[in-house]
């Protein structure tokens, strides 16, 4: 095991060991009483947040993994710059300033929180997917065409395939940041797990902070894992394996 591997290895156990000491002090303390004693509206809140997410990345998916492969086509190449910067307002915004943005043209309440987090995450999976199709080494595809394959059967067949790695990944980087800026969406109206987390600032109230907090953490760790395993199934095994020979190789 080299230094790399060994330091990694500690940092890990590190992070374990500290994870389960707050959950034994959560549990020893009845941190999680307010989830225990509203059951119903813990469910509640915890469906918004789920509809909050699943929409607003869903239409990001369908919004930027198309606009990736188009800018990426000859034709529209001079497109990227302006597409991604575009897209770039999103991040580059602070979550709160598109949050009232979004209020302000669509009023208080769920709309405006969907559209604030539709805009939030179009950057990574836009990103990932025209550096994922970038990636793609231009005699896999020169070949694919020699061997009488249309551009579109280049796309499906040889494209998409070999950038499913790096299109995954961003969409599983953009679901997982909108789950922790879906709490914000409590600021417009728009519900969620958010609505314990501010509460309990307000009323300095740790039962009710950690009651929505830590359900938020755990839902982006679930889905982070199950987006890895998806990953795994999707992405070819030689692209994986090439992957990993070239992360041990740095």
């Amino acid at each position: 095991m080299n230094s790399k591997k060994l330091i990694a290895y500690i940092i890990r156990i590190i992070l374990w060991v500290l994870v389960i000491s707050f959950f034994w002090w959560a549990i020893s303390g009845g941190m999680f009483g307010k989830i225990f004693a509203e059951p119903t509206k813990f469910k509640e809140l915890l469906t918004q947040h789920l509809h909050l997410v699943s929409i607003s990345a869903g239409l990001a998916i369908l919004t930027s993994v198309p606009l990736g492969i188009l800018v990426t086509r000859p034709r529209f190449r001079r497109s990227e710059w302006l597409i991604v910067n575009i897209a770039n307002l999103g991040q580059t915004i602070p979550s709160l300033a598109v949050l009232a943005l979004a209020m302000g043209f669509l009023g208080i309440g769920l709309k405006a929180a969907i559209v604030a987090l539709y805009i939030y995450s179009l950057l990574p999976i836009l990103q990932n997917t025209i550096a994922g199709l970038d990636s793609v080494r231009p005699e896999m595809k020169d070949a694919a065409k020699g061997m009488g394959l249309t551009p579109l059967q280049v796309l499906f067949r040889i494209e998409l395939p070999s950038a499913s790695a790096s299109i995954l990944a961003g969409i599983r980087t953009a679901v997982v940041l909108n789950i922790g800026t879906a709490a914000l969406a409590y600021l417009i109206g728009g519900g969620g797990l958010g609505v314990w987390i501010f509460t309990g600032i307000q009323l300095f109230d740790n039962q009710t902070l950690i009651s929505g907090a830590i359900p938020v953490t755990l839902l982006a760790v679930l889905v982070d894992f199950g987006f890895r395993g998806i990953q795994y199934l999707l992405v070819p095994k030689g692209i994986r394996l090439a992957r990993k020979a070239a992360i041990e190789s740095t």
